[in-house]
């Protein structure tokens, strides 16, 4: 299905690349080359995904994804020429979608495109998670346990949707990568520990988060301590 996707991108040979791939996908494209351009366009046209460079003038790729994120939801997908893993956590804690790697091939943009477009048009609007006394609301964006408002970054809460979506299923970290960023790099192994020690840590100690020992982590409805 043809999406609206705004191109935000200050090389603008490399803006002109991304937006004939797109084309010829069917998408409609708009471009600016600067994060408040890019911001502004965002606001007045409402598009279906955002390819978001990180390196942009005016108001960095950064920035705009964390003003983004305060007005909603659109699907984000960041382009960087960074690879250091500080980098990309910073880019999955402010809410990207998924996160490409300069240089890289046009093809393989559109292929990600495709992905997260995929993934968040199937997103069951209204349905909402229970498990134990944890209860993720993706329609809302909001998680509680035991009736009381959690507050957590969208990498966070991405991971938790996904474990929801299937209690009691064992995921690898590996899995969780693919199923809640997009991301099959194995650089970002370590990310998931390091949002599963936060979650634990904002519930308090003790959660539905257990560790499945040389697999991944699973969601169940017995509570567990936060080594478990």
């Amino acid at each position: 299905m043809p999406a609206r996707i705004l191109i935000a991108e200050d090389d603008v040979k490399q803006a002109e690349l991304i937006r004939r791939y797109l084309e010829r996908e069917g998408h409609l494209t708009v471009v600016v080359h600067d994060g408040r351009a890019a911001i502004d366009e965002a606001r007045r046209r409402s598009p279906d995904l955002l390819v978001l460079d990180v390196m942009m003038p005016k108001v960095d790729g950064l920035d705009v994804c964390r003003v983004l994120r305060a007005d909603g939801d659109v699907p984000i997908i960041m382009l960087t020429a960074r690879s250091t893993e500080d980098d990309l956590l910073l880019g999955l804690d402010l809410g990207a979608d998924d996160y490409v790697t300069k240089p890289y091939n046009p093809r393989e943009l559109v292929a990600r495109v495709r992905t997260v477009l995929r993934r968040t048009r199937s997103r069951g609007e209204g349905e909402v998670y229970r498990v134990g006394a944890l209860e993720i609301d993706p329609s809302r964006h909001e998680v509680r346990l035991t009736d009381e408002l959690v507050e957590v970054t969208p990498a966070e809460f991405k991971i938790l949707a996904c474990l929801a979506a299937s209690p009691g299923r064992a995921f690898s970290r590996q899995q969780l990568l693919e199923h809640a960023f997009g991301f099959d790099h194995y650089v970002f192994d370590r990310t998931i520990d390091v949002h599963v020690m936060n979650l634990r840590k904002k519930f308090g100690g003790s959660t539905y988060l257990k560790t499945v020992y040389g697999v991944g982590y699973k969601l169940t409805d017995k509570v567990v301590s936060d080594a478990s």
